[in-house]
């Protein structure tokens, strides 16, 4: 078994370290704009965040949804989806012993790929930026995701 000192010496797995601490970073800061959106659009989903605009039905007003928070709420949502199977695919590619250059490749195309995407949400850019940046970022997860199963099963 490896030490974790191994690890960390191992450049490939360093890289895959701080590209995947850049993006679940980026996926956090998500869940602070939304938040953002909501106090300052006043719209909220639970009764008990309504609480310091008064009580009963001067609190209920704020009970809404607003497209501002709905944007920031999917942006985020898309980034569950998308960087979560990226930081698993990714440490089981980091571990399968590729190319350094291969390897940042993939993580700076991935990375690139869904600040792209937070911007194309957010502004909002015209289609198809935020489809194609979802689609590059979704293609380098895939690829990783072939090169560990052609590494482990001998595809």
């Amino acid at each position: 078994m490896a030490k974790s000192t191994q690890l960390i010496d191992n450049e490939v797995f360093r890289a895959y370290a701080t590209y995947a601490g850049i993006v679940l970073i980026k996926m956090m800061l998500m869940s602070l704009i939304t938040a953002y959106f909501r106090i300052t659009r006043k719209a909220f989903v639970n009764p008990e965040d309504t609480e310091s605009f008064g009580k009963g039905e001067n609190a209920k007003k704020y009970l809404r949804t607003d497209p501002d928070v709905e944007r920031a709420r999917r942006g985020h949502l898309n980034d569950l989806e998308n960087i979560v199977p990226f930081v698993g695919i990714g440490l089981l590619y980091a571990l399968s012993g590729p190319e350094l250059s291969t390897a940042l490749l993939h993580f700076r195309i991935f990375t690139g790929a869904r600040i792209l995407h937070t911007f194309a949400y957010l502004i909002p850019l015209p289609q198809p930026g935020r489809g194609l940046s979802w689609a590059v970022g979704y293609s380098v997860t895939f690829s990783m995701a072939y090169k560990v199963l052609k590494t482990a099963w001998l595809l």
